[in-house]
C-alpha cells in the first residue's frame, strides 16, 4: 500500500478550471465515500482551497489507484478525464510525503509561505476523520505533516511578513483605492474561516467600519462580535441587505465557499447608482468564484480577483527570501526522508519478528525432540544446554536482524526485507506488485509525471 497524490493548482491550472473542480465543504463527504468505494482505494483526504484541489489516498497499485480517483474528480468536475489531465499533477509514494511537507510548510502557496495552509490541512484531515476515510497510514502523515508545517515556520521565519492571498488581495484594493486602508468602511460577505481572516486583516490595517454579511445571521453576529471584542466597530446583516449596504462603502470582500455566484451585476450596479463618482473595490476570493464576473463592467468598479492575483504573483515571483526558501526546502527534504526511514524500518519490524519466531520454534522442536531421545538426561545438563542453543541462535541472528533494521531505512530498505522473507520462507507471497497499466491516452499522459513511478511501486 503507498500514498497517491492526484491534484491540481494554481501552478497546473487556471482558476476557470479550478473553479469547476473545487469542492465545497457540503460535497466532500460525498467525494470521500465515491473514492472509498473505489477498488484500489483503501484511505482518502480531500484538501481544497481557493488555490487548489488535492487528493491523498492510500492505493494498492499505481495505476488502479490513479484510475479511480481521476475518475472521481472528473464527474464531479463534470468533464472527461482528457479535459484537464495535462494540469494534473501526480506524486507517488516518497514524492508524495515530500509534496504534502511542502504544501505544509507554504512552499507550495500562491504566496510562498502563507501559514492559513496548516488550518486547511488541519480542517481536510478532520473532515475525512469525520467520515471515517482515514486510517493509520494517512492518520500518522497528516500528523506528521502538520506538525513539519509549524516546525518550518518557525525555524526558518518563512511567514514573518504574514503574506496571505487575503493580505494581497487587500494590497491590490489599497492600490486601486490609492491610498491605504485605515478609515475605509468594509464589507465582508461570508463568516467562515475566510472571512475571519479578511477581517482580521481589515481590522489590522485600520478600517473604520467592518460590515459582515451572511446567510445565517447566527454566523455573522459571531463574526462582529469577535470584531467589536478587538476594538473595531463593527455590524452583521444577511446578504439581502448587501445592495444598501455598499452605497456607503469602500471596500467589498467576497469569500463565502458557495458553489455559485451570490453577487450578481444588479446588486453592484445597484449600489454604484447610489455613489455617482465614488470607487468601488469588489475583491472575490471564493472558490468557485463569487462575484459575477460581469461585475467588472458596472462604472467605477474594481474587481480583485484569483487570477489577478496568480497573474500578478507570478509575474513578480523573484528572489526576494530566496535563502529563506531554500532553508525551508532543505527542512523540507530532511523531514521527508526521516520519516520516510522511519517507515521503512517500521514495515520491516514484523520481517524480524517472525524470523525470531521461526528461529524459537526450531529450537523447541530440537529440544523436544532431545527430550525424547535422551529422558534421563540431568536436569542441570538439560538446562545449561537449552540455554547455550539460545545464546547460539540469538547471536546468529543478531547482526543479520540489526543489518536489515538499519538497511530498511534505505530507499531499497523493502527488498532486503523481502529477501529474508524468502531466504527463510517467512512469507510464502511476495508483495504485490503495481497493476498492470491500464491502456488508453489519459492514464498515458498521467503516468508521464512519475518516471520512476514503477520504481516507486516495489517500495
Amino acid at each position: 500500500m503507498s500514498v497517491l497524490v492526484v491534484g491540481m493548482s494554481h501552478r497546473s491550472a487556471p482558476v476557470e478550471l479550478l473553479e469547476k473542480a473545487a469542492v465545497g465543504a457540503e460535497d466532500v463527504p460525498k467525494l470521500l465515500d465515491e473514492m472509498m468505494r473505489a477498488p484500489h482505494v483503501s484511505e482518502v483526504v480531500l484538501l481544497s482551497t481557493c488555490n487548489r484541489i488535492e487528493v491523498y489516498a492510500v492505493v494498492d497499485a499505481f495505476h488502479g489507484g490513479l484510475a479511480d480517483v481521476s475518475a472521481v474528480l472528473g464527474r464531479h468536475a463534470g468533464l472527461e478525464l482528457a479535459e484537464f489531465t495535462e494540469h494534473l499533477y501526480v506524486h507517488y509514494a516518497a514524492s508524495a510525503v515530500q509534496h504534502l511537507f511542502s504544501v505544509s510548510a507554504g512552499l507550495d502557496s500562491m504566496v510562498v509561505g502563507e501559514s492559513q495552509i496548516l488550518g486547511q490541512l488541519r480542517a481536510a484531515y478532520a473532515a475525512a476523520d469525520e467520515a471515517g476515510s482515514v486510517g493509520r497510514v494517512l492518520h500518522e502523515l497528516a500528523q506528521q505533516a502538520l506538525r513539519v508545517g509549524k516546525r518550518v515556520h518557525a525555524s526558518t521565519g518563512i511567514d514573518a511578513a504574514g503574506a496571505s492571498v487575503v493580505s494581497e488581495a487587500l494590497a491590490d484594493a489599497a492600490r486601486g483605492l490609492g491610498r491605504d486602508l485605515a478609515g475605509t468602511r468594509a464589507v465582508v460577505v461570508g463568516a467562515g474561516a475566510m472571512g475571519a481572516l479578511a477581517a482580521a486583516h481589515l481590522r489590522r490595517a485600520g478600517a473604520a467600519e467592518i460590515v459582515v454579511l451572511n446567510r445565517s445571521s447566527e454566523r455573522a453576529e459571531r463574526l462582529a462580535d469577535n470584531i467589536r471584542a478587538q476594538g473595531t466597530p463593527a455590524r452583521a446583516g444577511l446578504l439581502a441587505e448587501l445592495t444598501v449596504e455598499l452605497v456607503d462603502a469602500d471596500l467589498m470582500i467576497a469569500c463565502t465557499g458557495a458553489a455559485g455566484t451570490v453577487v450578481d451585476r444588479t446588486v453592484i450596479a445597484a449600489a454604484q447608482d447610489g455613489r455617482p463618482e465614488r470607487p468601488l473595490i469588489v475583491c472575490d476570493l471564493g472558490l468557485p468564484r463569487d462575484v459575477d464576473a460581469s461585475v467588472a463592467t458596472v462604472p467605477g468598479v474594481t474587481v480583485v480577483d484569483l487570477i489577478a492575483l496568480q497573474r500578478r504573483l507570478v509575474r513578480g515571483a523573484g528572489n526576494d527570501g530566496a535563502d529563506v526558501v531554500a532553508a525551508a526546502q532543505r527542512m523540507v527534504a530532511d523531514e521527508a526522508q526521516a520519516y520516510l526511514a522511519a517507515q521503512r524500518s517500521a514495515e520491516v519490524t514484523p520481517t524480524v519478528t517472525a524470523l525470531r519466531r521461526r528461529a524459537s520454534d526450531v529450537v523447541d522442536a530440537e529440544l523436544l525432540r532431545l527430550s525424547s531421545r535422551l529422558p534421563d538426561l540431568d536436569d542441570t545438563v538439560r538446562d545449561e544446554f537449552t540455554r547455550t542453543v539460545r545464546r547460539v541462535v540469538d547471536k546468529l541472528l543478531h547482526t543479520p536482524t540489526v543489518q536489515v533494521k538499519k538497511l530498511a531505512e534505505g530507499p531499497d530498505g523493502s527488498s532486503y526485507a523481502q529477501a529474508l522473507r524468502q531466504l527463510f520462507e517467512l512469507d510464502p507471497q511476495s508483495p504485490a506488485a503495481v497493476a498492470t497499466p491500464r491502456s488508453g491516452d489519459v492514464i498515458v499522459a498521467l503516468e508521464a509525471q512519475l518516471p520512476s513511478a514503477d520504481e516507486e511501486a516495489t517500495k
